[in-house]
């Protein structure tokens, strides 16, 4: 199984906090849940510890949304929240 990025997805991840290996660890790691359209949704918690728009938190949960491509996964978005 191969974990691709979306175009869209990879022009996300600088803006929203997140690095493409997270993303990935995300999908290949993290619990499932169910999302609209036929679309899997990925979660997985990891430390942060830094800064982040000027305020510092210890945690950052990735939600990642992926679609099947044949036996791989296209990731086409990526959601980051700090806590």
């Amino acid at each position: 199984m191969t974990v691709r990025l979306h175009p869209h997805a990879r022009s996300r991840l600088v803006e929203r906090g997140a690095t493409e290996a997270e993303a990935i660890a995300t999908v290949e790691n993290g619990t499932t849940f169910a999302v609209k359209f036929g679309r899997n949704g990925f979660r997985r918690t990891f430390p942060f510890n830094d800064l982040w728009r000027g305020k510092r938190y210890s945690m950052k949960k990735i939600e990642a949304i992926a679609v099947r491509d044949g036996e791989d996964w296209l990731i086409i978005t990526v959601i980051v929240k700090f806590f």
